[in-house]
């Protein structure tokens, strides 16, 4: 799973044309798009080479399954890029996609290769996919207050690809018109400037769409966590919960 993740960060940061990825100078920025195009793809072969190694279909079946559907999940969100009129329901069902849809794969992976009853391999299926989409709206709501050294990429790059993320959302149902036409007019520009997306911030915390995105990702958690409880209280489950409770404190 993590080398599927890190080929999917090569490839979005192509298609993005990202410039820095936490922190750092973005893979295509040095080598260029060629080459992490093609360490991208490697990257995904080795995956599936290590899988076949395990020689478990049930475990090649699910990530093979997966990885299509994440595909869905970029292709939908290019799709809806720029778009203003996109529903919550949209949103959610491209961050389901394309995120969280690996972090369900991968802790149902490992309840399958432990033969594991599939009613566990079904909960802990069900918190990776709650936990990827808390994950990817704590992420989303990072890209309006994060500090930039901090996140490891520019502030409102988001809002520049026009990627419809969940406080802009939540603000756009609520705002006034002439607000949303402002919105619409920066987004179709193609080009904001720090002082356009300052803009769109303030009009995001006027109508608290920061707090209401992350109000969603916490019910996730939530839910998530509650998955957990036909397992005994362990060390392994303490870290699950951990790493829950961690995705709605993270500030990078």
């Amino acid at each position: 799973a993590s080398g599927i993740h890190t080929a999917t960060l090569l490839h979005d940061d192509v298609i993005d044309k990202a410039e820095t990825r936490r922190g750092k100078v973005s893979a295509n920025n040095v080598w260029g798009n060629a080459a992490s195009v093609l360490v991208g793809d490697f990257l995904y072969s080795k995956a599936f080479k290590l899988m076949a190694d395990e020689d478990n279909l049930a475990v090649i079946k699910l990530m093979a399954a997966s990885t299509n559907v994440m595909s869905e999940g970029e292709v939908f969100q290019l799709v809806k890029c720029g778009d203003i009129d996109i529903t919550e329901a949209e949103y959610l069902t491209i961050i389901e996609k394309k995120t969280s849809i690996l972090m369900s794969a991968a802790c149902a992976s490992g309840a399958i290769l432990g033969s594991a009853a599939q009613k566990r391999i079904d909960a802990l299926a069900g918190f990776g996919l709650r936990l990827g989409s808390a994950f990817q709206i704590t992420d989303d709501t990072l890209d309006y207050i994060a500090r930039e050294e901090e996140f490891g990429k520019s502030i409102g790059k988001d809002l520049e690809e026009g990627k419809m993320t969940l406080p802009l959302i939540h603000t756009l149902i609520k705002c006034t018109s002439a607000e949303k036409d402002r919105i619409k007019k920066i987004i179709e520009s193609k080009g904001a400037d720090g002082n356009a997306i300052r803009e769109i911030v303030t009009i995001i915390n006027r109508y608290d769409g920061i707090s209401a995105a992350l109000n969603k990702a916490a019910t996730y958690i939530d839910e998530g966590k509650a998955s957990l409880a036909i397992f005994a209280d362990s060390e392994a489950k303490a870290a699950l919960l951990t790493i829950a409770d961690f995705i709605l404190e993270r500030r990078l």
